[in-house]
């Protein structure tokens, strides 16, 4: 049996509200910024929300040709812009030599809503003959990967991950397993989402998912926090690039961290609400802990999943207490940066995949920001609220969990300690 390799995170390549760039978002969530403000992209609906974190100033022919771009949704420019700013990021270029080992695992948990509202509303309006060729390729998940090995030039292990919020990690954990066992030495990996659009709040309005703090955008989201009423819907491409040890070495890149542990795992209880008790997220910590080879006492922060839900933010909290233990737990630096960037949905995954491997290469923690009065069922661990916190994080995590009971554990360590 093939010895497993060791992979690390060599780049990193982010589209969201907070910015551009490895470089803008890390400085916005060190900051304490938020990307949440009144919906552009629409008129506003007569809906109990009018507020979400989207992307700003995004033009698609930065980064690829505009026939390209005209024949992807947003949600797949959005993952191509982040993979060629994660390849860049790496210090990587593709060539008919190396295309072969490398891939990409791109997660979304919807797909090209936008494409799908524009051509259903072209079918009602104009009749059926009227539909675009280009509806189908544009809708289905699976094209953001497909569009970044095209535009990129990636022949090696290609995949989609669809698991609704959980689409991000678990496209980080399935790469990561793809270059351990030798199918590829480098992949892009990570999620995408755009489905900020008038039926994609409509919709989590009715499911009443939404803040409706509409006057306080940047208010709006706030995990843990008693007052929180629902999540800020956001948008994003975030990709990592994930390679052998070996390779990075190789070709003399300096690895932002490395890829510990793996976990995934199913409530099987509810289509939209995790199990209260947390002993299904709670098992894929475990495993992930089992995979990286550590003990719970070796974890020094949490990127949360944290959305800003009643339900979600407490169940999550037990999780953690029930997987690491009450001591550990409380000893233990926990933030929800979704508090800043919203909830991206598929792409949050791999967004906050992103920002823990900052978090871990600068020793700083970003904070949830709004936390003024923690909620009694989120106490047990130590909230960063707030304010940013400089700290010598040797090994994190950052959770995921999606619609239907997928949890999603990423364990990441500082190389030199793995």
């Amino acid at each position: 049996m093939r010895e497993l390799r060791r992979v690390v995170v060599t780049g990193v390549g982010l589209v969201t509200s907070l910015g551009v760039g490895r470089k803008a978002n890390w400085d916005a969530a060190i900051a304490g910024a938020s990307g949440a403000a009144e919906i552009r992209a629409f008129e506003p609906l007569d809906t109990d929300t009018t507020i979400a974190c989207e992307v700003r100033d995004f033009d698609p022919t930065d980064f690829m040709d505009r026939r390209v771009a005209r024949r992807m949704d947003r949600f797949a420019q959005l993952a191509v812009a982040a993979g060629r700013m994660a390849l860049e990021d790496a210090g990587l270029s593709m060539t008919e030599a190396n295309a072969s080992r490398a891939g990409a695992i791109v997660g979304s948990g919807i797909g090209g809503l936008r494409t799908f509202e524009e051509q259903t509303r072209i079918v009602d309006e104009r009749g059926p003959d009227r539909v675009s060729p280009l509806f189908i390729p544009m809708v289905i998940a699976n094209m953001a990967a497909a569009q970044v090995s095209m535009v990129l030039g990636l022949k090696g292990p290609l995949s989609c991950v669809s698991t609704a919020c959980a689409s991000g990690n678990h496209a980080l954990g399935d790469a990561t397993e793809a270059v351990r066992r030798g199918r590829a030495d480098v992949m892009l990996a990570g999620g995408t989402e755009s489905s900020i659009t008038r039926p994609g709040i409509a919709a989590f309005n009715a499911m009443r998912a939404l803040s409706t703090r509409n006057d306080d955008p940047a208010g709006a989201s706030r995990p843990f926090d008693a007052s929180r009423d629902g999540f800020v819907m956001g948008e994003a491409g975030a990709i990592l690039v994930l390679e052998s040890l070996e390779h990075a070495i190789s070709r003399g890149a300096e690895p932002l961290c490395e890829v510990l542990g793996y976990g995934l795992t199913g409530d099987a209880h509810h289509l939209t609400e995790p199990d209260p008790t947390g002993s299904a997220p709670a098992a894929a910590i475990a495993m992930a802990l089992d995979d990286a080879g550590i003990t719970p006492d070796r974890i020094d922060y949490v990127n949360a999943h944290a959305t800003s839900t009643p339900v979600g933010d407490p169940s999550e909290i037990r999780a953690l207490r029930l997987a690491l233990g009450d001591d550990v737990a409380r000893g233990v630096a926990v933030s929800s940066t979704k508090s800043m960037h919203g909830h991206c949905l598929g792409a949050a995954g791999g967004l906050e995949g992103a920002l823990t491997a900052m978090v871990i290469r600068e020793g700083v923690i970003p904070p949830t920001i709004n936390l003024q009065d923690i909620d009694p069922a989120c106490v047990g661990v130590d909230h960063v609220a707030n304010t940013a916190r400089t700290a010598d994080v040797r090994i994190a995590m950052s959770s995921a969990f999606g619609f239907g009971g997928h949890n999603a554990i990423l364990v990441l360590g500082r190389l030199e300690d793995a």
